[in-house]
C-alpha cells in the first residue's frame, strides 16, 4: 500500500517528492537549501549531477509506502528508466522550509 502524496506529514517532504514525481526541476531545485548536500547508498555525490541523472534524465518516480520521523524519514518504491524499481529509504534534513541534506538508499 502507498500513502498519496498528499498526505505526508511534512510539507517540504511533501512538495519534494510532488516536484520530483512530477519532473519538475524548477520546483525541486527551488526547494533546496544553498549548500544542500546528498548521499546514495553511503556516499556523497553532488546533487544536481545526481538529479540530472537519477531524476530528471530518467524519469524518477516515487511510491512511498511509510514515513517516520515526523515525515522526513521515507521508505518507497523508486523506480526510473535506468534502474527500473527498488525499495528506497529517504532521509531529509529539512531547515527553514528547504532541504539541507538528503541521503537515499536501497532499504
Amino acid at each position: 500500500m502507498t500513502i498519496p502524496v498528499h498526505q505526508l506529514s511534512d510539507p517540504t517532504v511533501r512538495d519534494f517528492v510532488t516536484a520530483l514525481n512530477a519532473n519538475d526541476r524548477s520546483a525541486l531545485f527551488g526547494l533546496l537549501a544553498p549548500g544542500v548536500t546528498m548521499s546514495d547508498d553511503g556516499s556523497d555525490r553532488e546533487v544536481g549531477d545526481w538529479l540530472d541523472r537519477e531524476v530528471f534524465s530518467s524519469n524518477g518516480h516515487m511510491d512511498v509506502e511509510s514515513e517516520t520521523g515526523g515525515g522526513r524519514e521515507l521508505v518507497a518504491t523508486y523506480r526510473n528508466d535506468t534502474w527500473g524499481a527498488m525499495r528506497t529509504a529517504w532521509r531529509f534534513t529539512v531547515e527553514g522550509g528547504k532541504v539541507a541534506r538528503f541521503e537515499t538508499g536501497q532499504a
